[in-house]
């Protein structure tokens, strides 16, 4: 981990209040934001679980999905995590901070490949998965790519993060 990044994450306090941990799929993030909640106590929240009906059936309608992330974002304590940036968008002034799993495709492609389909997901729905995660960085002008995480980051005022290696994320969780 580089200094500002030791700097950023030398003790828990208020800055780790509201945690938004963002990556590509496959990056760990539901892996870490576990492992914050249980360290931190604090509620874990997944942006899959508001995004989708379950089972993966269909998207949730954007009404409903907004109004139950912003019941969760007004919490005084929270983890989330996802790829997607609206939500981010939605709750960014309340994150204090902001990690980025930034992972080479190839090894988040091969998580998921290890993992395999969660939460009920189709084949169909998995193998549309693998090719959404080998796009994240060709996507331009969309809110779920590089490009959008990259920017998130640059613009976020608090505390940010920015892992790019599973040790990196191991001498992180070390910290805490």
């Amino acid at each position: 981990m580089k200094n500002a990044q030791d700097d950023a994450v030398r003790g828990t306090g208020r800055m780790m209040d509201r945690v938004f941990i963002m990556g590509n799929g496959g990056s760990g993030k539901t892996w870490l934001a576990q492992q914050l909640a249980r360290r931190l106590q604090l509620p874990a929240f997944h942006l899959d679980d508001f995004h989708w009906l379950p089972n993966f059936v269909a998207e949730r309608p954007r009404e409903e999905r907004d109004r139950l992330v912003a019941r969760a974002a007004d919490s005084s304590s929270w983890i989330m995590e996802g790829i997607y940036g609206s939500i981010l968008r939605q709750v960014a002034s309340r994150v204090t901070m902001l990690i980025w799993l930034d992972f080479p495709d190839d090894e988040c492609i091969s998580s998921l490949l290890q993992r395999g389909q969660t939460g009920g997901g189709t084949e169909e729905q998995f193998k549309e998965l693998l090719d959404y995660t080998r796009g994240y960085r060709l996507r331009k002008n969309h809110m779920n790519s590089f490009d959008a995480h990259e920017r998130f980051f640059e613009e976020h005022s608090l505390r940010r993060l920015r892992l790019c290696s599973r040790l990196e994320v191991a001498g992180f969780l070390a910290t805490v």
